[in-house]
């Protein structure tokens, strides 16, 4: 049986996250090379407090967490998302996680973020999206400038993980840049 899926693109689905995703979410945040260049890994986290996130989800208007799905394989391989969507100001965080070791370096995390930012500026009509990353993480950088983010500024020593403080590098991207 086929999926039905929220936005599509060539070779991926986007879902609204399930509760039954908790399980690969869970060890996907227990994983500290996926978690290495994101906020993620500094606490343990228990499977129900992901399943508490996932419920809290669907009931908040200002968060859209997808499930990135890989056609061809059907396999769930990552989770994307607006975060702090702010309808007055018509802006919103974006944040996505590859969990799926073998999915790293196909360009889906490139293709999801096109999509979601589509749907963002088209759909939401939202005017500005933003992202964060620390500068060791020269993959979710390149992503970010692949998919036509900006380079905004930098945070200096904003984030502590693995016994140093890293920089944030702070990236945007306008409707209009997009429209062009």
């Amino acid at each position: 049986m086929s999926e039905s899926y929220f936005l599509q693109t060539e070779h991926l689905g986007l879902r609204p996250l399930r509760e039954d995703d908790a399980e690969e979410y869970f060890v996907w945040f227990d994983d500290l090379e996926v978690c290495r260049g994101n906020s993620h890994h500094r606490f343990p986290e228990s499977l129900e407090s992901v399943k508490n996130y996932i419920r809290h989800t669907k009931e908040d208007r200002t968060v859209l967490v997808f499930a990135i799905i890989e056609l061809a394989s059907q396999r769930h391989i990552g989770n994307i998302s607006l975060q702090s969507i702010n309808y007055i100001d018509r802006n919103a965080e974006l944040a996505i996680l590859c969990g799926d070791k073998e999915s790293w370096g196909k360009g889906y995390g490139t293709e999801a973020v096109q999509e979601l930012v589509r749907h963002a500026f088209q759909a939401l009509n939202l005017h500005r999206i933003y992202l964060g990353t620390l500068d060791s993480n020269l993959k979710m950088q390149k992503l970010a400038l692949k998919a036509g983010f900006l380079e905004e500024g930098r945070r200096k020593d904003a984030l502590y993980k693995e016994g140093t403080y890293h920089d944030i590098i702070e990236y945007g991207l306008l409707k209009k840049v997009v429209e062009k």
